[in-house]
């Protein structure tokens, strides 16, 4: 479960922005958007959160910024070289921004427990690193690593509650590195829970394909492949079936202007690809399509069936940018419906998403405390800010307003001459 998440100096971030995952008094859809957090002291938790905004206000670079921060815990133990740099990007509109570290944020509950783990890093080094536990309810600080501006010497604080072999994994931990990835490459058992709560969040970044490899894996099996076909239906797709069509690619196969490189990494290798059986009307035939015949929405939808009911399944966490692409406004509230449902989302999975579907708005299917905003001020930084920061009335018009420039977070259109 997502609290909050915190980014600073990172790509358009210039000032500490914070989303929030928390869920205020109002009563509104309380019992479908809203669940407990199921942690004395902790308020109730929100299902889902939408971001809109201008382009290039900012909306993609807050997805961005946690997929760094998940990057970065995954793979620099394992993946970075003594040397190689870290990969961030710094905000560059500021005199002090490439010399500052970029700082990240989260916290957490994972197997009941509130956890508060955050990094400052610049290209080369990480400067700070902490976590706190919550165990029983009181901070408990875990570990703190911090490298003095002047000396250039790390001092590390560790606190009682942490067991293992402390000392060997801080000498094993590179500059370059996280202590957390260390520690846990080095067999950290008491450290896994924050580790895997990196490993359970899914993050479909700015730009890339959405790829229904996950979902055509599910339909090998045959529960899977029902339970996605379910879905499909559910959205009016009127598929009847789902088959997979297995075949070995020859070279023949292949583009003649494809590099040979390539080619050796393709040839013999089995390729999958799902056949949609639609009926056929006054029949008991079927026609069956391949994915590439099927529409954008369909296909779309598709990809999304698996991670979709992962989440529901798993109670995991999805970030996603542009959610509205290729996809009808009603297949939208569709996907929502079954995340705003404690019957279809047991496991209280989230989604953060970024649009620019308004219709949204309506009140009907979000909260007032779900919708969140991003412009860039005067020194071209984002602020993020919540739709709560202008007290709305109840069934106010959000729409209208939002397009009227009520709550700003539009672009500033000039006539072209």
């Amino acid at each position: 479960m997502l609290i909050e998440f915190s980014v600073a100096n990172y790509r358009s971030f210039w000032e500490t922005q914070t989303l929030k995952m928390t869920a205020d008094a109002g009563p509104e859809l309380r019992e479908s958007n809203v669940f407990a957090s199921g942690v004395a002291g902790l308020p109730d938790l929100l299902r889902s959160a939408v971001v809109y905004g201008p382009n290039a206000g900012g909306k993609s670079n807050l997805i961005r910024a946690l997929a760094f921060m998940r990057r970065l815990v995954l793979e620099s133990a394992k993946e970075k070289q003594e040397g190689e740099t870290i990969g961030v990007r710094p905000f560059l509109f500021h005199p002090e921004g490439k010399d500052r570290p970029s700082e990240f944020e989260v916290i957490f509950v994972q197997d009941g427990v509130r956890y508060q783990y955050g990094f400052a890093a610049t290209s080369d080094q990480v400067k700070a690193e902490w976590l706190l536990a919550y165990p029983e309810g009181r901070a408990q600080r875990w570990f703190e690593r911090l490298r003095d501006a002047e000396t250039g010497r790390e001092e590390w604080h560790f606190g009682s509650k942490l067991g293992g072999r402390k000392k060997l994994w801080q000498e094993a931990t590179r500059d370059n590195a996280l202590f957390l990835s260390t520690a846990i490459q080095l067999n950290s058992e008491q450290l896994k829970p924050v580790f895997q709560w990196f490993r359970n969040l899914a993050i479909i970044e700015p730009g890339a394909l959405l790829d229904p490899g996950f979902t055509i894996q599910q339909c090998g099996d045959e529960d899977g492949c029902r339970q996605i076909i379910d879905f499909l239906n559910a959205a009016d797709l009127s598929i009847q079936d789902i088959r997979l069509e297995k075949k070995t690619l020859a070279e023949d196969e292949l583009p003649a202007d494809l590099p040979d490189s390539l080619k050796k990494k393709i040839v013999g290798k089995e390729m999958v690809r799902p056949l949609f059986l639609h009926p056929v009307a006054g029949s008991e035939s079927m026609v069956p399509l391949p994915l590439e015949e099927e529409s954008d929405g369909t296909r779309k939808l598709f990809a999304y069936a698996g991670p979709w009911l992962d989440i529901l399944t798993n109670g995991r966490i999805l970030l996603v940018d542009e959610l509205n692409n290729s996809l009808h406004p009603k297949m939208v509230r569709f996907l929502l419906s079954l995340l705003h449902s404690s019957q279809t989302n047991h496991k209280n999975g989230q989604v953060i998403f970024s649009t620019h579907d308004t219709n949204l708005l309506d009140q009907e299917i979000m909260r007032r405390d779900q919708i969140w905003f991003v412009e860039k001020n005067l020194e071209n930084a984002t602020r993020l800010y919540p739709l709560s920061d202008f007290s709305p009335r109840k069934k106010e018009a959000l729409e209208k307003n939002y397009l009227q420039g009520r709550y700003g977070a539009l672009p500033y259109l000039r006539k072209v001459a």
